[in-house]
């Protein structure tokens, strides 16, 4: 009998609530599932509009895996067959090995039942099924399912994306989203990069007094040359466990970009950072929305006035309704206390959105304009000033940290040495 392409599954009795950080979106895959009840079917149509799987290829169709079998006799499979089967144990395996038959080399099988049977698993495993879900689960958990089969064996977990975006212009995003990366470097011990997406106006080489000659530009102005080790030349190191990709913040080119021209650079960052901090400027373009539905964090950064409050809530309602399966977005309220400028009050500003503000920080001009003109963060101009300790439980609560741990250098080892290992082996 041929077996299917394998993959490690995991124990049918672990739990199936979310107990990984992050699921790695999935590759751009051909997946087709064969389902018995219109319930499963539902699920899987819903998993396939997760922005995960934005970029695999989803069809759903009803007959389980006698209708698999029969649709691969003269066709070739895809990457991935998701069959839906019941509780009968010998027929479900006899369906695996009819649809094992028709099985190109390489198709990956994801096997939905109706028992929690310790032996089927082990049996299924042994044949080859990348995975074998029993209700109750939920989309999450099948997407992560689907995602796990195209992490190597033995890889780092992935990384985590963080976006920051202003509700409007001058509102700080990037000041908060600097201050973030350096509690997230400093003070939770996680590598860190900093990516800088405003390459007209970018603000980050001046906040950590970095001026690199190369950055994101030479990412999306040569993307045949883009891979790990190229990126690595481009980062500007800032401390020992962060670095940035700067901007040009030059106006002698247009940058008008494609949609996905940061996907391969995500990709990458992903792949060999733990934590990725995208400093998204206050644009709304195809590839600006795109970075904020895909990032696994977006912070929203808002000053409390009444055009603030309608964009926060346009920016709050189109990820809640583009990223159904993830956490709402966190609101930071920034200058909150200007002297004689009338504001909406916190408490007001979050009930109109629905969303209590993660951090609320007070107007300081005298500490913030300190730490910009030295080209310093806050942390470093003043490091008793408890707005740091807003930065460090923002830092927590967007990477999943409740407590800063130390570090571990067999997984937190920077990207450059993460290459120079490859390279030796």
């Amino acid at each position: 009998m041929t077996k299917f392409a394998s993959h490690p599954g995991s124990l049918v009795d672990e739990p199936s609530a979310a107990t990984v950080d992050i699921i790695a979106p999935l590759p751009r895959v051909s997946i087709q599932a064969f389902c018995e009840t219109p319930e499963i079917a539902r699920l899987v149509e819903h998993a396939a509009t997760d922005r995960r799987m934005e970029k695999a290829h989803v069809k759903v169709q009803m007959g389980g895996g006698l209708a698999a079998a029969e649709a691969y006799k003269n066709a070739p499979t895809p990457n991935v067959i998701v069959i839906e089967g019941d509780a009968h144990r010998e027929r479900l395996l006899d369906i695996l090995h009819r649809l094992s038959d028709v099985c190109d080399p390489g198709t990956k099988v994801v096997v939905i039942g109706q028992v929690n049977d310790v032996l089927l698993y082990r049996e299924l495993m042994r044949q080859g099924v990348s995975d074998y879900l029993v209700p109750p689960f939920d989309v999450v958990d099948l997407v992560r399912s689907l995602s796990e089969i195209f992490r190597a064996p033995g890889a780092d977990p992935v990384g985590r994306t963080v976006a920051f975006v202003g509700a409007k212009g001058g509102v700080g995003s990037s000041t908060i989203a600097h201050n973030v990366s350096w509690a997230i470097a400093r003070q939770i011990k996680l590598d860190s990069v900093v990516v800088d997406l405003d390459l007209a106006f970018g603000t980050a080489g001046l906040n950590f007094n970095q001026d690199p000659p190369q950055g994101v530009a030479e990412v999306v102005f040569a993307p045949d040359r883009l891979d790990a080790a190229l990126v690595d030349r481009l980062l500007s190191k800032c401390t020992e466990q962060l670095s940035l990709l700067a901007a040009p913040a030059t106006l002698d080119r247009v940058y008008d970009f494609h949609e996905d021209v940061f996907d391969p650079l995500l990709d990458i960052l992903r792949a060999n950072v733990p934590c990725a901090v995208l400093d998204v400027p206050h644009v709304w373009t195809a590839w600006s929305k795109r970075a904020l539905i895909a990032a696994d964090e977006v912070a929203i950064v808002a000053t409390p006035d009444l055009a603030n409050l309608r964009n926060a809530k346009n920016l709050i309602d189109l990820l809640k309704a583009a990223r159904p399966n993830d956490g709402p977005p966190r609101l930071i309220l920034n200058q909150v206390g200007v002297p004689k400028r009338a504001e909406i009050k916190p408490q007001d500003f979050a009930k109109a959105l629905d969303l209590e503000p993660a951090a609320i920080v007070p107007f300081d001009p005298q500490l913030f304009g300190t730490a910009a003109n030295n080209g310093q963060m806050l942390a470093e101009t003043a490091a008793g000033h408890k707005t740091n300790e807003m930065f460090v439980e923002l830092a927590k609560r967007l990477t999943g940290r409740t407590e800063a741990r130390k570090a571990n250098r067999s997984l937190l080892e920077p990207l450059m040495a993460r290459i120079n290992r490859k390279k030796a082996g």
